[in-house]
């Protein structure tokens, strides 16, 4: 039997369970859409992206991963990199975070903007005597003047003033709605619309059609090398790639029709509509160093019509077609063709070699210690301007000026010392080209140099600067290698093969004896013999005849006697050295066909220099010293290439946040009621005014206005 209620619907268990669940559902929902659309939800997407936009901040983005390595080391890199945090602002949580940050803000906009529309065109007529007195800001008058009289004198007055109003009749009396600035919600309208419409251009930006394309059209990155015409089409992207953000550096007399886009774990290469021809690259220099003015001549070809034009492209003045923008980003070098001298730093031979090289490409380099070597060319700068101040920070020093025991304890770090980096830029100098390359051996380990082509004057001294580093991350730390009379490396290499050489060791010793102590003293052969035996020893410690050598092997030599004897050991050893060193000098230049030289103070200078080179030349890590004899310089620019279809976007929201943001503070909303009423002997007039902000500028408003009516209704006139 059918069991009805009274109502006649079916008492059924199923469908009142049913009917609550569709209800839970819908109670979810709509507590769902409350919390995403509520200002705590968008003030929390707002912390969250400024705590991102600092890390992109603080953190360089998209820099090559072996410097992130090399920064955090390997454990903190795999966590960072884990968060995205090497490219924050394309990191698919922080693309998230906005995709919330527009929808909570769109939600937001979508329920309240209908409400303020309606409440901006409303007049809020519907009020009660009763109501208008419960409100703070009110007044009240009693008049002997008609009502209609009074009507008319109070809207011309609101008029006058700015008020807009509308009259009503209700409950025997008459309400004068005014208001005034209605229009301060559209600043609240505008202010949200234009983070929807920021954030809309902004990730039309960003690189989410990019990513759209390796999700799900097979785009991946190319992480190998080759011509960039031949790498296949799964590495490419098209011209129908709605926004990129790319560079491509071109030497001059080269064009290119490619931009490179970095990623993670290689490049993407995007087509252009048009190629790039570089005709001429033009840089100046202010006197601190920094470009002044650099700029590209191009030759653009378009690839449709064919259409050739010629056009400039500098800083902030971009080349713009066909909805690509070209931008002047940086300049490189574009291959400079370098031709070097490479001198032996371990051995007893002195013999240069001619080395070439083209800047970005590699050269072998075999035989060197047994070892094969390759150089791989990676920059030349033409002319350098650094800061040649001895002032604070500002060392290029290794180690000069230091006592003798002060080099004893010197670590690694002490032995070769930083480049000049002070910012005073108080003695700034063109000291001429430089070249920059790494070192590679057979395991493929790698040392990075950096090497003067002139002589640098410091401390009142001639040296050749040859910078070494183990690792990008660190700043290079330089060799000084004093120049000898002719302005050349020549006579220190002459003195470092020597000083390899144990059979010259050796002569140089008994040189150095014989004119120590001369024949006609008493026991002279015996000391001599004894003296010669000692410069030999010492000549060998020096030379690293041991496991250790220079000032390093010295101390080591030194610490095995006793504390209170070290300083008088250290000058007789150093007395000692100093002078077999200049016998040893003389016999190589000897060796070589060269006359002798005489012993002068700038002789000397340059034996206590050399000295300290040759030591310091033991942490040098390079089996060759290389040294720029002459090149032929190639320019190249790099030049950014964008399109950005949601640049204009962002534009038009700025504009709506600026028209926001002024509404909402310079636009203030005031409502005001007047209620006018008969009361047998006249007039009773009732005024309240209401502001969403109580300030002192309303409470002055409130007075003067009190003030105005109160004149009106006692003149009976406007």
């Amino acid at each position: 039997m059918e069991n009805k209620t009274e109502t006649g619907i079916a008492d059924d268990p199923v469908a009142d369970t049913g009917g609550i669940q569709i209800a839970t559902r819908k109670l979810w929902l709509a507590d769902a859409i409350e919390l995403i659309s509520s200002m705590r939800f968008a003030i929390s997407l707002l912390t969250l992206i400024s705590i991102a936009s600092v890390i992109g901040t603080v953190l360089k983005q998209n820099e090559p991963m072996p410097n992130y390595v090399n920064q955090f080391g390997p454990f903190w890199f795999e966590v960072f990199g884990k968060f995205s945090l090497y490219s924050v602002y394309s990191a698919w949580w922080f693309l998230l975070i906005m995709a919330f940050l527009v929808l909570s803000t769109s939600l937001c906009l979508i329920r309240n903007a209908p409400k303020m529309l309606k409440d901006m065109r409303s007049w809020r007529d519907n009020v009660r005597e009763q109501s208008l007195r419960n409100f703070r800001h009110k007044a009240e008058w009693t008049s002997t003047h008609q009502r209609s009289q009074l009507l008319a004198d109070m809207t011309q007055h609101l008029a006058r003033i700015g008020y807009k109003f509308k009259v009503v009749e209700k409950e025997g009396a008459t309400l004068i709605a005014a208001k005034q600035g209605a229009g301060n919600k559209w600043g609240y309208i505008f202010a949200h619309a234009a983070i929807v419409i920021i954030c809309i251009g902004g990730m039309l930006d960003s690189e989410l059609p990019i990513r759209f394309q390796q999700w799900f059209m097979g785009k991946v990155p190319f992480d190998g090398n080759g011509i960039i015409a031949n790498i296949p089409q799964q590495h490419r992207l098209s011209l129908a790639n709605p926004t990129f953000r790319g560079n491509t550096m071109i030497p001059e007399g080269a064009s290119s029709n490619t931009a490179i886009i970095p990623q993670q774990t290689g490049v993407l290469i995007q087509d252009l509509p048009f190629t790039i021809k570089l005709n001429k690259f033009t840089i100046d220099f202010y006197s601190s160093g920094m470009p002044k003015l650099f700029a590209s001549d191009v030759e653009v070809t378009d690839h449709e019509t064919g259409k050739k034009f010629n056009s400039t492209i500098k800083v902030n003045q971009p080349l713009i077609y066909k909805g690509v923008a070209v931008y002047q980003s940086s300049f490189e070098d574009g291959g400079s063709r370098l031709k070097l001298a490479a001198f032996p730093m371990s051995g007893a031979s002195a013999t240069s070699f001619e080395v070439a090289g083209e800047v970005g490409g590699n050269t072998p380099l075999s035989g060197q210690g047994g070892n094969a070597y390759t150089i791989e060319w990676s920059g030349f700068r033409p002319f350098n301007v650094e800061n040649m101040t001895r002032n604070g920070a500002d060392v290029r020093a290794v180690n000069t000026g230091k006592s003798f025991n002060e080099k004893f304890s010197a670590d690694l770090d002490k032995h070769l010392g930083s480049a000049a980096k002070n910012a005073n830029n108080k003695d700034l100098k063109n000291v001429g080209p430089s070249v920059q390359y790494k070192l590679r051996d057979k395991t493929g380990q790698a040392r990075e140099f950096h090497n003067y082509m002139q002589p640098l004057l410091v401390d009142g001294d001639y040296m050749f600067l040859a910078g070494t580093r183990d690792s990008p991350a660190d700043a290079f730390r330089y060799l000084r290698i004093p120049a000898d009379d002719n302005d050349s490396v020549n006579e220190w290499m002459r003195l470092r093969a020597a000083v390899a050489n144990p059979a010259l060791r050796e002569a140089a010793a008994q040189r150095y004896a014989a004119r120590a102590l001369p024949a006609k003293m008493n026991n002279a052969s015996q000391m001599q013999t004894q003296l010669a035996e000692s410069a030999k020893k010492s000549l060998g410690i020096f030379a690293g005849d041991g496991k250790q050598a220079g000032f390093v092997a010295i101390s080591t030599f030194l610490e095995q006697i006793p504390a209170a004897d070290q300083g008088k050991a250290a000058d007789v050893f150093m007395k000692i050295l100093n002078g077999s060193l200049w016998d040893l000098w003389m016999l190589a230049r000897e060796k070589d066909g060269l006359p002798a030289l005489e012993l002068t103070e700038k002789h000397g200078r340059f034996l206590q220099l050399s000295i300290g080179a040759m030591s310091d030349a033991y942490f040098y890590g390079a089996p060759v010293y290389l040294q720029l004899r002459g090149f032929d310089e190639v320019k190249a620019s790099v030049l950014q290439v964008t399109r950005s279809p949601g640049k204009n976007i962002v534009y038009l929201g700025c504009l709506f946040l600026v028209i926001g943001v002024f509404a909402m503070f310079y636009i203030r909303e005031r409502r005001c009621w007047i209620w006018l009423k008969d009361d047998g002997q006249g007039t009773n007039t009732l005024m309240a005014l209401s502001s969403q902000r109580k300030t002192l500028d309303f409470e002055k408003e409130f007075g003067e206005l009190k003030a105005q009516l109160g004149q009106v209704i006692s003149n009976g006139q406007a």
